[in-house]
């Protein structure tokens, strides 16, 4: 038996969010064309969009569809370099590649926004940089709303609002927190938002980035002009409807989530009985309720991530979104020294784990720990 506990890497299709795809291929069409078939597709398509839209308190017409996260990621610092007089991009240090490499590429002064041991960042920092701003000068501010390898939920309304009182532009990493927390985007202060279905229960592939009514957004025109002419290509009506109607039943299953962060604690409670020199990153601050960091001193996290792989528990250490990716995480290293960090483990549930997904993890990991704990003592 497999216990997968790696949802925030990707989560498995929901049966809603299947049918949704099944129901839309089998009617097909393409949603620019302008016979029957093609307009069915593009009524499919707006009711996504609509859907989706009322998830997250914003307009559909706000709403572009892309191929994922890191698609939108990229797609809002393009619109807003390009569109807004962007003079420079900061971005928190444990912010998603998508952002943090896409910035460097811009050719714009990059500066990173460090975060604290517990894993959110400075809004005094924040504050006084933006202080210093010259009269000619307009920042990117960048900030994921949650954090895929810890949890940690950042204070990402108290940012937006530093940010357009400094007259910059604001862009939300929503990736992490949508389906899990309650994310309205008009509250938000955010000119620009990334989503993606596949975190929800969606499809892979299918994701969107959201756009506030004041947000300036410039793109070369690559194609053709589907999105409004914000995002060309033939869209991926199946991959949209199956988002929304896998955001709607993560939306709605609001209990499952509550039961998640009881897992969760439980989780940390029982480790800690086993050993309770163990620490969870970012457990002072608010966190998603799936997702827990665990970090043991001198069991290097790879080891682990094997040996519970060995036992049928898939488990990772760190972002899976950078493909043949190695090293110690930035995040966890910006939160603790960086030999802690190169032990964690992240454990991420999900809206199909059970009570027997976490006591297999917990058995398999104790007896893991058993095995190794002599010789960690050792080295120590």
């Amino acid at each position: 038996m497999t216990v997968y506990l790696d949802h925030n890497a990707t989560t498995p299709v929901r049966p809603e969010a299947r049918e949704a795809l099944l129901q839309a291929m089998d009617r097909g069409g393409n949603a620019s064309a302008v016979h029957g078939v093609g307009r069915g597709a593009r009524a499919i398509l707006e009711q996504a969009r609509l859907s989706i839209a009322r998830s997250v308190c914003a307009q559909p017409n706000d709403i572009i569809f892309t191929a994922g996260g890191t698609e939108a990621d990229n797609l809002a610092i393009e619109g807003a370099v390009r569109g807004g007089g962007i003079t420079c991009i900061i971005h928190s240090v444990s912010e998603h590649e998508a952002v943090a490499r896409y910035a460097e590429v811009t050719g714009l002064p990059v500066e990173q926004w460090r975060i604290g041991p517990c894993g959110q960042v400075d809004l005094d920092w924040l504050k006084t940089r933006l202080a210093q701003l010259g009269s000619d000068e307009r920042p990117l501010v960048c900030l994921h709303a949650a954090n895929n390898e810890t949890g940690v939920i950042q204070p990402f309304v108290e940012a937006g609002q530093l940010v357009r009182e400094a007259g910059g532009l604001f862009h939300i990493d929503a990736v992490q927190a949508l389906g899990k927390m309650p994310f309205d985007f008009a509250a938000s202060g955010a000119h620009y938002a990334a989503v993606s279905a596949h975190k929800v229960g969606g499809p892979q592939g299918i994701g969107a980035l959201i756009l506030a009514c004041d947000a300036p957004f410039d793109v070369p025109k690559k194609g053709g002009g589907q999105e409004r002419g914000r995002r060309s290509g033939t869209e991926n009506v199946p991959g949209a409807y199956a988002f929304a109607k896998a955001l709607e039943a993560a939306l709605a299953d609001t209990g499952k989530w509550e039961q998640l962060a009881a897992w969760r604690d439980e989780i940390e409670s029982k480790l800690l009985e086993i050993d309770s020199s163990i620490c969870f990153l970012g457990k002072n601050s608010p966190r998603t309720p799936n997702t827990t960091a665990i970090c043991t001193a001198g069991w290097e996290g790879g080891m682990q991530v094997i040996a519970l792989d060995l036992s049928g528990i898939c488990v990772s250490a760190g972002s899976a979104c950078s493909s043949g990716k190695a090293g110690v995480s930035k995040t966890w290293a910006s939160m603790m020294c960086e030999h802690s960090a190169n032990c964690t483990i992240r454990v991420s549930l999900g809206w199909s784990t059970t009570q027997e997904d976490v006591d297999a993890f917990i058995a398999a990991w104790a007896k893991e720990y058993a095995r190794v704990k002599p010789r960690l003592k050792e080295i120590a």
